[in-house]
């Protein structure tokens, strides 16, 4: 069966809602979706969304754009700073009138706090930005945006895994669709299609992303032709619960806890004296990493302790439920009382498809790609360049997610329905065929074996020994899985199936990030280099962007757009 929209966007989160509800009546608009879009990864966002309000203190847009700037370790590119951070007020007021029930002041308007790397006065304190709903901000603002989706009538698939891109003659014409219910494989045409599927932090073993988070979209991308850029930057954040890489809001520094080591020592103002526990996540979690490998982790063990025991019982309950409710359930620990093991976990990916500021896919050239449009998590404006702060990923979805929507409209009249030259749905289907026909390895084999090299070789800290034998495992095993097999030979609901699948984008992401790790002999921002220990904007003051050659990976670079603030020494 065969189904058509005029945009079709690809996964439920904020990005993709977001940029559905923009595109204006009139066209046909479907969304297709790998969970039920109330599962969408966003939901699981804690500390709140970046706007300088100025409700609790003075703030301004350019404060904003600074930190983002200096946050990403002048990687960013400017042009996307200065957009995000002007346009980031409007957003969080369409939020609240929307209905997202943030917290409020005492006068009733939006409640704000401080997160790492935001800053009064260009660095010279915390300030409080971050609009926040307890510690579940992306929780509403998803449940907010999933039902004005319904109440507009976008035709909406849960549990559609999107199995291939289809590129035509340059043009995106649609995407291959396998229904996890029937088992039924479609191909599904559209005169645009929008890519926001989110990251892939389960390329490693210690994480914070939800099962669904394989980075399909990005790889289907990446497999038709498509650049990705800055993959070498990879955002471990500091607070994961030990061992589980379970995420600990940044909030719960912003309101008071402090990380200390296994002597019982707060440790951060040694690196960061100024803002110490909320500096950059990539500088946090260097320090812990750095604490352990000193021998000053907790009882020897891989951790420190963040200790939320000087907020209260009270103000835990009130601002902080969910953290507290995660560390009692995990690890039988009373934050109120007791400190709670962290560690460094895979969070975000700063690199990921390249577009312009309204979502428009670029390609090899450098200009765009018809029909092809990504947001979020899964593309990459450069803005949060090598280390994204805290808030501005929920800050990205919906000014990108809403700008991505709005050129698809703009875009309409340029746009068409293409004809497939090939039989998709048939090649699919022998795809599918041979791998439950086959006896050779399980994917959930293949997958522990990557995400424990990922995490060994390509961390918080790296050099180039550790990634030149880790790239070589990595192509082992896309060897290996050619023959890739499963248990289940079932139709319908077929798990096994989709972890095989998965696993193809997992492993070609995986060669992604170490082909560009290995190219970048410098340190910048979440890229640390012990072999190069030093920032080094001479030679790469420049975007990463690799390519999927008929020989192999191809590297190449494009220049970083500097407006306003040009490259300084980053101090916090």
């Amino acid at each position: 069966m065969e189904l058509q929209f005029d945009a079709l966007v690809v996964g439920s989160g904020l990005a993709g809602l977001r940029a559905a509800l923009e595109i204006p009546e009139g066209f046909k608009v479907g969304l297709v979706s790998k969970v039920f879009p109330t599962r969408s990864h966003s939901g699981a966002a804690q500390g709140g969304i970046g706007a300088a309000l100025s409700n609790e203190e003075p703030d301004s847009w350019e404060w904003h754009m600074f930190d983002t700037v200096k946050g990403g370790d002048y990687l960013t590119d400017q042009d996307a700073a200065e957009t995000l951070a002007m346009d980031a007020a409007r957003a969080v007021y369409e939020l609240e009138h929307m209905g997202v029930p943030f917290n409020r002041t005492a006068e009733g308007r939006i409640a704000q706090r401080a997160f790492g790397g935001h800053t009064r006065n260009f660095g010279e304190g915390p300030v409080k930005r971050s609009c926040y709903a307890a510690d579940r901000t992306g929780r509403v603002v998803l449940d907010t945006l999933f039902g004005k989706a319904l109440e507009k009538g976008i035709h909406i698939f849960s549990e559609v895994y999107m199995i291939d891109l289809i590129i035509e003659k340059g043009h995106a014409a649609g995407i291959v669709t396998y229904d996890l219910a029937t088992g039924a494989i479609h191909n599904v045409k559209a005169k645009a299609v929008l890519i926001a599927t989110g990251g892939f932090g389960r390329v490693y073993k210690t994480n914070s992303n939800c099962f669904s988070n394989t980075g399909d979209g990005v790889y289907l991308c990446f497999r038709n032709g498509t650049p990705l850029e800055d993959m070498e930057f990879v955002q471990f954040h500091p607070t994961g619960i030990y061992p589980l890489g379970v995420l600990v809001s940044e909030a719960a520094r912003g309101e008071g806890g402090v990380l200390k080591n296994g002597l019982g020592f707060r440790f951060m103002p040694d690196y960061a004296p100024t803002l110490k526990d909320l500096a950059p996540r990539d500088v946090v979690s260097r320090a812990i990493d750095t604490e352990i490998r000193q021998g000053r982790g907790v009882n020897g063990k891989d951790y420190v302790h963040l200790d939320l025991t000087g907020l209260g019982a009270d103000k835990i309950e009130e601002k902080l439920s969910d953290i507290s409710s995660f560390a009692r359930i995990y690890l039988g620990v009373d934050s109120a009382t007791q400190p709670i093991p962290v560690t460094p976990t895979c969070h975000y990916m700063m690199g990921g498809i390249p577009t312009d500021l309204n979502g428009r896919v670029l390609g090899k050239n450098g200009t765009p790609i018809p029909g092809l449009y990504a947001a979020g998590e899964a593309a990459c404006v450069s803005v949060h360049g090598a280390n994204r702060l805290g808030t501005n990923s929920l800050l990205d979805l919906v000014v990108f997610g809403r700008r991505a929507g709005r050129a698809i409209a703009q875009d309409e009249k340029s746009l068409h329905f293409s004809d497939v030259s090939r039989d998709v749905v048939k090649e699919l289907t022998s795809k599918i065929n041979a791998i439950k026909r086959s006896n050779g390895p399980k994917p959930a084999n293949l997958r522990a074996r990557m995400r424990q090299i990922m995490t060994d070789c390509c961390s918080v800290f790296r050099n180039n020994d550790d990634m030149v034998k880790g790239l070589e495992e990595i192509r082992s095993i896309q060897e290996q899985y050619r023959s890739v097999s499963i248990d289940n030979r079932a139709e319908k609901f077929n798990t096994d199936l989709l972890d095989a699948i998965e696993l193809e984008s997992l492993l070609g992401l995986a060669e992604a990030i170490l082909v560009s790790a290995i190219v970048r002999t410098e340190s910048r921002g979440a890229h640390y280099r012990e072999d190069y220990p030093e920032r080094d904007d001479h030679n790469w003051l420049k975007h990463t962007m690799v390519t999927a050659g008929a020989n192999g990976l191809e590297i190449s670079f494009k220049p970083v757009k500097i407006t306003k603030f040009e490259p300084k020494a980053r101090t916090f």
